[in-house]
Protein backbone atom coordinates (compact mmCIF):
# COMPACT_ATOMS: atom_id res chain seq x y z
CA UNK A 1 0.00 0.00 0.00
CA UNK A 2 1.48 3.51 -1.08
CA UNK A 3 2.42 5.80 2.43
CA UNK A 4 1.84 8.82 0.21
CA UNK A 5 -0.25 11.10 2.40
CA UNK A 6 -3.18 12.84 0.47
CA UNK A 7 -5.22 15.67 2.10
CA UNK A 8 -8.16 18.10 1.12
CA UNK A 9 -7.29 21.51 1.39
CA UNK A 10 -10.54 23.79 0.35
CA UNK A 11 -13.59 23.14 -0.19
CA UNK A 12 -16.62 24.66 -2.00
CA UNK A 13 -20.71 24.40 -2.31
CA UNK A 14 -23.27 25.65 -3.90
CA UNK A 15 -26.90 24.78 -3.04
CA UNK A 16 -30.35 26.41 -1.84
CA UNK A 17 -28.86 27.12 1.06
CA UNK A 18 -25.70 29.37 -0.23
CA UNK A 19 -23.39 29.36 -3.04
CA UNK A 20 -20.04 29.15 -0.37
CA UNK A 21 -19.16 26.65 2.52
CA UNK A 22 -20.37 29.45 5.45
CA UNK A 23 -23.83 30.19 4.05
CA UNK A 24 -24.67 26.65 4.16
CA UNK A 25 -23.02 25.89 7.43
CA UNK A 26 -24.90 28.49 8.92
CA UNK A 27 -27.93 27.35 7.28
CA UNK A 28 -27.96 23.66 8.31
CA UNK A 29 -26.62 25.05 12.22
CA UNK A 30 -30.11 27.01 12.46
CA UNK A 31 -31.85 24.05 11.03
CA UNK A 32 -32.67 25.94 7.84
CA UNK A 33 -33.54 22.87 4.51
CA UNK A 34 -33.40 23.81 0.89
CA UNK A 35 -36.67 21.29 0.67
CA UNK A 36 -39.76 22.55 -0.80
CA UNK A 37 -43.09 22.04 -2.66
CA UNK A 38 -42.93 22.90 -5.91
CA UNK A 39 -45.36 22.21 -8.69
CA UNK A 40 -45.74 21.09 -12.32
CA UNK A 41 -42.82 19.32 -13.58
CA UNK A 42 -43.61 16.46 -15.83
CA UNK A 43 -46.23 14.33 -14.94
CA UNK A 44 -46.42 15.71 -11.08
CA UNK A 45 -48.29 18.39 -10.08
CA UNK A 46 -46.32 18.99 -6.80
CA UNK A 47 -43.42 17.40 -5.59
CA UNK A 48 -40.91 18.03 -2.83
CA UNK A 49 -37.41 19.09 -3.31
CA UNK A 50 -34.09 20.89 -2.84
CA UNK A 51 -33.86 23.25 -5.98
CA UNK A 52 -31.92 26.16 -6.58
CA UNK A 53 -33.54 30.00 -7.48
CA UNK A 54 -32.67 30.01 -11.19
CA UNK A 55 -32.34 33.79 -11.16
CA UNK A 56 -30.59 33.92 -7.82
CA UNK A 57 -28.50 31.78 -9.71
CA UNK A 58 -28.02 33.91 -12.92
CA UNK A 59 -27.31 37.33 -10.73
CA UNK A 60 -24.43 35.94 -9.00
CA UNK A 61 -22.91 34.03 -11.95
CA UNK A 62 -23.52 37.24 -14.20
CA UNK A 63 -21.39 39.27 -10.82
CA UNK A 64 -18.65 36.16 -10.88
CA UNK A 65 -15.21 37.20 -13.00
CA UNK A 66 -14.18 34.64 -14.31
CA UNK A 67 -11.02 33.71 -16.00
CA UNK A 68 -12.50 33.62 -19.46
CA UNK A 69 -15.25 35.49 -20.84
CA UNK A 70 -18.84 34.47 -20.49
CA UNK A 71 -20.51 36.98 -22.59
CA UNK A 72 -20.05 34.93 -25.69
CA UNK A 73 -21.48 31.34 -24.38
CA UNK A 74 -24.43 30.42 -23.15
CA UNK A 75 -23.92 27.67 -20.33
CA UNK A 76 -27.20 25.57 -18.62
CA UNK A 77 -27.96 25.71 -15.39
CA UNK A 78 -25.93 22.88 -13.98
CA UNK A 79 -22.67 24.43 -15.77
CA UNK A 80 -23.28 27.50 -14.33
CA UNK A 81 -23.91 25.75 -10.85
CA UNK A 82 -20.22 23.61 -12.18
CA UNK A 83 -18.38 26.95 -12.98
CA UNK A 84 -19.07 28.83 -9.44
CA UNK A 85 -18.02 26.11 -7.25
CA UNK A 86 -14.54 25.06 -8.99
CA UNK A 87 -13.89 29.19 -9.12
CA UNK A 88 -12.65 29.89 -5.68
CA UNK A 89 -10.53 26.87 -5.81
CA UNK A 90 -9.08 27.58 -9.27
CA UNK A 91 -8.47 31.49 -7.86
CA UNK A 92 -6.70 29.81 -4.95
CA UNK A 93 -4.16 26.58 -6.34
CA UNK A 94 -1.90 26.56 -9.76
CA UNK A 95 -3.22 23.92 -12.62
CA UNK A 96 -0.17 22.21 -13.71
CA UNK A 97 -0.05 19.57 -16.37
CA UNK A 98 -0.34 17.03 -13.64
CA UNK A 99 -2.69 18.25 -11.76
CA UNK A 100 -6.15 15.91 -12.26
CA UNK A 101 -9.79 17.32 -13.07
CA UNK A 102 -12.37 14.59 -11.69
CA UNK A 103 -15.79 14.92 -12.82
CA UNK A 104 -19.00 13.09 -10.95
CA UNK A 105 -22.61 13.34 -11.82
CA UNK A 106 -25.10 10.85 -12.58
CA UNK A 107 -27.17 12.38 -15.37
CA UNK A 108 -25.34 15.88 -16.05
CA UNK A 109 -26.76 17.88 -18.80
CA UNK A 110 -29.68 15.40 -19.12
CA UNK A 111 -32.43 18.23 -19.45
CA UNK A 112 -30.82 19.09 -22.92
CA UNK A 113 -32.18 16.38 -24.79
CA UNK A 114 -35.79 17.66 -23.85
CA UNK A 115 -34.73 20.67 -26.60
CA UNK A 116 -34.81 19.87 -30.01
CA UNK A 117 -32.36 22.49 -30.70
CA UNK A 118 -29.45 20.91 -28.42
CA UNK A 119 -27.27 17.97 -30.34
CA UNK A 120 -27.36 14.61 -27.96
CA UNK A 121 -23.79 15.38 -27.40
CA UNK A 122 -24.61 17.74 -25.37
CA UNK A 123 -25.97 15.50 -22.87
CA UNK A 124 -22.60 13.01 -23.12
CA UNK A 125 -20.89 13.17 -19.44
CA UNK A 126 -17.25 13.57 -21.20
CA UNK A 127 -18.73 16.56 -23.57
CA UNK A 128 -19.65 18.19 -20.34
CA UNK A 129 -16.59 17.37 -18.18
CA UNK A 130 -14.15 18.43 -21.50
CA UNK A 131 -15.95 21.42 -21.39
CA UNK A 132 -15.73 22.58 -18.09
CA UNK A 133 -12.24 22.00 -17.67
CA UNK A 134 -11.26 23.31 -20.62
CA UNK A 135 -12.37 26.70 -19.89
CA UNK A 136 -10.38 26.49 -16.59
CA UNK A 137 -6.95 25.83 -18.73
CA UNK A 138 -7.03 22.11 -17.71
CA UNK A 139 -4.78 19.83 -19.98
CA UNK A 140 -4.93 16.63 -18.59
CA UNK A 141 -8.05 14.63 -20.26
CA UNK A 142 -11.68 15.00 -17.41
CA UNK A 143 -12.05 11.40 -15.44
CA UNK A 144 -15.82 11.05 -15.10
CA UNK A 145 -17.21 9.18 -12.39
CA UNK A 146 -21.06 8.10 -12.74
CA UNK A 147 -21.87 5.20 -10.66
CA UNK A 148 -24.99 6.13 -9.42
CA UNK A 149 -25.26 7.82 -5.94
CA UNK A 150 -21.21 7.01 -4.34
CA UNK A 151 -20.47 8.78 -7.37
CA UNK A 152 -19.37 12.27 -5.30
CA UNK A 153 -17.52 10.26 -2.48
CA UNK A 154 -15.86 7.48 -4.74
CA UNK A 155 -14.32 10.95 -6.77
CA UNK A 156 -12.44 11.60 -3.64
CA UNK A 157 -11.00 8.14 -4.01
CA UNK A 158 -10.39 7.67 -6.91
CA UNK A 159 -8.06 10.93 -6.83
CA UNK A 160 -6.44 10.04 -4.06
CA UNK A 161 -5.57 6.71 -5.36
CA UNK A 162 -4.14 8.59 -8.68
CA UNK A 163 -1.86 10.94 -6.37
CA UNK A 164 -0.33 8.05 -4.26
CA UNK A 165 0.71 5.82 -7.33
CA UNK A 166 1.89 9.07 -8.97
CA UNK A 167 -0.29 9.24 -12.08
CA UNK A 168 -1.13 13.25 -10.84
CA UNK A 169 0.61 15.84 -7.96
CA UNK A 170 -2.89 16.92 -7.09
CA UNK A 171 -6.69 17.35 -7.95
CA UNK A 172 -9.51 19.45 -8.32
CA UNK A 173 -12.94 17.02 -8.19
CA UNK A 174 -16.08 18.90 -8.95
CA UNK A 175 -19.39 16.90 -8.46
CA UNK A 176 -23.17 18.00 -9.48
CA UNK A 177 -26.49 16.85 -10.90
CA UNK A 178 -29.72 19.17 -11.21
CA UNK A 179 -33.72 18.35 -10.84
CA UNK A 180 -34.97 17.18 -13.68
CA UNK A 181 -38.24 15.54 -15.37
CA UNK A 182 -35.82 12.49 -16.35
CA UNK A 183 -34.71 11.92 -13.03
CA UNK A 184 -38.18 13.10 -11.14
CA UNK A 185 -40.04 10.45 -13.07
CA UNK A 186 -37.37 7.60 -12.61
CA UNK A 187 -37.89 7.94 -9.22
CA UNK A 188 -41.51 8.49 -9.06
CA UNK A 189 -41.63 4.74 -10.79
CA UNK A 190 -40.16 3.38 -8.49
CA UNK A 191 -42.51 5.18 -5.66
CA UNK A 192 -39.45 5.90 -3.96
CA UNK A 193 -40.15 9.54 -3.54
CA UNK A 194 -41.73 10.96 -0.45
CA UNK A 195 -44.61 12.95 -0.26
CA UNK A 196 -43.66 15.04 2.69
CA UNK A 197 -39.95 16.49 4.03
CA UNK A 198 -38.03 13.20 4.04
CA UNK A 199 -37.36 11.54 7.50
CA UNK A 200 -33.79 9.70 7.12
CA UNK A 201 -33.98 6.49 9.78
CA UNK A 202 -37.13 7.59 11.19
CA UNK A 203 -40.24 5.46 11.73
CA UNK A 204 -42.24 7.52 9.70
CA UNK A 205 -40.33 7.54 6.25
CA UNK A 206 -41.39 6.77 3.05
CA UNK A 207 -39.23 7.94 0.69
CA UNK A 208 -36.73 10.33 -1.21
CA UNK A 209 -36.49 14.35 -2.10
CA UNK A 210 -34.48 15.31 -4.57
CA UNK A 211 -32.18 17.85 -4.85
CA UNK A 212 -29.43 19.39 -6.80
CA UNK A 213 -26.31 21.11 -5.59
CA UNK A 214 -22.51 21.07 -6.82
CA UNK A 215 -19.57 20.46 -4.71
CA UNK A 216 -15.87 21.14 -5.30
CA UNK A 217 -12.72 20.16 -3.27
CA UNK A 218 -8.96 20.32 -4.02
CA UNK A 219 -6.74 17.36 -2.99
CA UNK A 220 -2.64 17.64 -3.19
CA UNK A 221 0.36 15.34 -1.11
CA UNK A 222 2.00 18.61 -0.94
CA UNK A 223 2.58 18.68 2.66
CA UNK A 224 3.45 22.85 1.97
CA UNK A 225 -0.02 23.55 1.03
CA UNK A 226 -1.15 21.88 4.45
CA UNK A 227 -2.54 24.20 6.46
CA UNK A 228 -4.00 23.35 10.43
CA UNK A 229 -7.25 22.14 10.10
CA UNK A 230 -6.59 20.57 6.85
CA UNK A 231 -8.19 16.97 6.18
CA UNK A 232 -6.14 13.84 5.42
CA UNK A 233 -8.23 11.16 3.70
CA UNK A 234 -6.80 8.54 5.32
CA UNK A 235 -8.90 5.10 4.17
CA UNK A 236 -11.43 4.36 1.49
CA UNK A 237 -13.14 1.00 -0.13
CA UNK A 238 -15.89 0.24 -2.52
CA UNK A 239 -17.47 -2.63 -2.64
CA UNK A 240 -20.18 -3.42 -4.78
CA UNK A 241 -22.49 -6.21 -3.78
CA UNK A 242 -24.29 -7.29 -7.15
CA UNK A 243 -27.82 -7.62 -5.11
CA UNK A 244 -30.33 -5.95 -6.78
CA UNK A 245 -30.34 -3.06 -10.11
CA UNK A 246 -31.98 -0.83 -7.54
CA UNK A 247 -32.41 -2.41 -3.73
CA UNK A 248 -29.44 -2.93 -1.23
CA UNK A 249 -28.65 -5.48 0.66
CA UNK A 250 -30.60 -6.80 3.05
CA UNK A 251 -27.40 -7.73 5.26
CA UNK A 252 -25.65 -4.80 4.54
CA UNK A 253 -23.21 -6.61 2.79
CA UNK A 254 -21.21 -4.32 0.26
CA UNK A 255 -21.56 -1.51 2.93
CA UNK A 256 -19.75 -3.74 5.45
CA UNK A 257 -16.83 -4.68 2.95
CA UNK A 258 -16.17 -1.25 1.92
CA UNK A 259 -15.83 0.02 5.72
CA UNK A 260 -14.33 -2.71 6.66
CA UNK A 261 -11.79 -1.99 4.00
CA UNK A 262 -11.75 1.96 4.58
CA UNK A 263 -10.71 0.53 8.26
CA UNK A 264 -7.77 -1.37 7.21
CA UNK A 265 -6.14 1.26 4.78
CA UNK A 266 -6.54 3.95 7.56
CA UNK A 267 -5.03 1.34 10.15
CA UNK A 268 -7.60 2.55 12.70
CA UNK A 269 -10.35 0.64 14.64
CA UNK A 270 -14.24 1.43 14.75
CA UNK A 271 -13.38 3.03 18.46
CA UNK A 272 -11.18 5.80 16.19
CA UNK A 273 -14.03 6.69 14.30
CA UNK A 274 -15.97 10.22 16.16
CA UNK A 275 -18.63 10.85 13.73
CA UNK A 276 -20.27 9.19 10.67
CA UNK A 277 -21.76 10.62 7.64
CA UNK A 278 -24.15 8.18 6.00
CA UNK A 279 -26.16 7.95 2.81
CA UNK A 280 -29.72 7.92 4.49
CA UNK A 281 -32.29 8.58 1.93
CA UNK A 282 -35.25 8.23 3.84
CA UNK A 283 -36.71 4.91 1.84
CA UNK A 284 -37.11 1.99 3.99
CA UNK A 285 -34.29 -0.42 2.49
CA UNK A 286 -31.59 1.62 2.93
CA UNK A 287 -32.07 3.14 5.91
CA UNK A 288 -32.04 -0.50 7.07
CA UNK A 289 -29.79 -1.99 5.31
CA UNK A 290 -27.02 0.92 7.06
CA UNK A 291 -28.03 0.25 10.36
CA UNK A 292 -27.66 -3.44 10.09
CA UNK A 293 -24.34 -2.79 8.06
CA UNK A 294 -22.96 -0.03 11.20
CA UNK A 295 -24.17 -2.62 13.71
CA UNK A 296 -22.10 -5.72 12.15
CA UNK A 297 -18.96 -3.91 12.71
CA UNK A 298 -20.09 -2.38 16.03
CA UNK A 299 -20.27 1.48 14.95
CA UNK A 300 -23.99 1.14 16.19
CA UNK A 301 -22.96 4.17 18.82
CA UNK A 302 -21.27 6.54 16.66
CA UNK A 303 -22.94 9.09 16.53
CA UNK A 304 -24.63 9.42 12.71
CA UNK A 305 -26.66 11.89 10.47
CA UNK A 306 -27.92 12.16 7.22
CA UNK A 307 -28.20 15.54 5.69
CA UNK A 308 -30.83 14.43 3.16
CA UNK A 309 -32.73 16.60 5.24
CA UNK A 310 -30.89 19.52 4.41
CA UNK A 311 -30.04 18.96 0.54
CA UNK A 312 -32.60 15.97 -0.38
CA UNK A 313 -30.72 13.25 -2.71
CA UNK A 314 -28.34 15.61 -4.91
CA UNK A 315 -27.34 12.16 -7.19
CA UNK A 316 -23.63 12.44 -7.87
CA UNK A 317 -23.14 15.59 -5.76
CA UNK A 318 -24.56 14.04 -3.14
CA UNK A 319 -21.32 12.34 -1.17
CA UNK A 320 -19.00 15.53 -1.86
CA UNK A 321 -21.47 17.88 -0.76
CA UNK A 322 -22.31 15.85 2.36
CA UNK A 323 -18.06 15.47 2.63
CA UNK A 324 -17.98 18.97 2.49
CA UNK A 325 -20.20 19.94 5.19
CA UNK A 326 -18.95 16.45 7.67
CA UNK A 327 -15.47 18.22 7.28
CA UNK A 328 -16.64 21.65 8.75
CA UNK A 329 -18.64 19.70 11.21
CA UNK A 330 -14.80 18.59 12.31
CA UNK A 331 -13.33 22.01 11.99
CA UNK A 332 -16.36 23.48 14.21
CA UNK A 333 -16.14 20.03 16.28
CA UNK A 334 -19.95 20.33 15.68
CA UNK A 335 -22.41 17.81 15.23
CA UNK A 336 -25.40 18.81 12.96
CA UNK A 337 -28.94 16.90 13.60
CA UNK A 338 -30.15 14.74 11.42
CA UNK A 339 -33.18 16.92 10.50
CA UNK A 340 -36.23 14.88 10.12
CA UNK A 341 -35.63 12.09 12.70
CA UNK A 342 -37.74 11.84 15.93
CA UNK A 343 -38.53 8.42 16.32
CA UNK A 344 -36.13 5.34 15.36
CA UNK A 345 -37.52 3.54 12.60
CA UNK A 346 -34.37 0.64 11.65
CA UNK A 347 -34.37 -2.88 13.23
CA UNK A 348 -31.30 -2.80 14.68
CA UNK A 349 -30.54 1.10 17.05
CA UNK A 350 -28.11 3.02 15.63
CA UNK A 351 -26.95 6.51 17.41
CA UNK A 352 -29.11 9.30 15.23
CA UNK A 353 -27.75 12.82 16.37
CA UNK A 354 -31.21 14.13 17.36
CA UNK A 355 -29.62 18.01 17.99
CA UNK A 356 -26.68 19.76 17.13
CA UNK A 357 -23.89 19.55 20.02
CA UNK A 358 -20.58 20.28 20.07
CA UNK A 359 -17.98 16.99 20.46
CA UNK A 360 -14.40 17.04 19.48
CA UNK A 361 -14.37 15.09 15.80
CA UNK A 362 -10.80 13.95 14.88
CA UNK A 363 -11.77 11.31 12.48
CA UNK A 364 -15.05 10.72 10.60
CA UNK A 365 -16.37 8.14 8.07
CA UNK A 366 -18.31 9.18 4.95
CA UNK A 367 -20.77 6.60 3.66
CA UNK A 368 -22.81 6.13 0.32
CA UNK A 369 -24.63 3.40 -1.36
CA UNK A 370 -26.39 3.29 -4.90
CA UNK A 371 -28.02 1.81 -7.40
CA UNK A 372 -26.57 -1.55 -8.98
CA UNK A 373 -24.99 -2.52 -5.50
CA UNK A 374 -22.68 -0.37 -5.32
CA UNK A 375 -20.84 0.72 -1.96
CA UNK A 376 -18.36 3.57 -1.05
CA UNK A 377 -17.00 4.17 2.51
CA UNK A 378 -13.72 7.06 3.02
CA UNK A 379 -12.15 7.78 6.43
CA UNK A 380 -10.90 11.37 6.78
CA UNK A 381 -8.51 12.50 9.29
CA UNK A 382 -7.96 16.19 11.05
CA UNK A 383 -5.06 17.57 11.03
CA UNK A 384 -4.02 19.82 13.98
Amino acid sequence: MNNKSVYITQTNCITPLGFDVSSNWDAILHGKSGIQLHKNMGNLEEFYASIISTDWLDEVFKKTVFPFSVSDKKFTKLEKMLLLALMPLVEKYQISNRTAFVFSTTKGNISSLELDSSPVKEAQLAFLAKKISSLFGFTTEPIVLSNACVSGVLAIAVAKRMIQVGVYDDAFIVAGDEVSEFVLSGFNSFQAMSEIPCKPYDSDRNGVNLGEATAAVYLTSDKNKVESNAIKVCGDGAINDANHISGPSRTGEGLFRSIQSALEEANCSVNDIDYISAHGTATLYNDEMEAIAFNRLHLQNVPVNSLKGFYGHTLGASGLLETVIAIESAKQNQLIVSKGYENEGTTQSIEVIKENKTQEINRFLKTASGFGGCNTAVIFEKIK
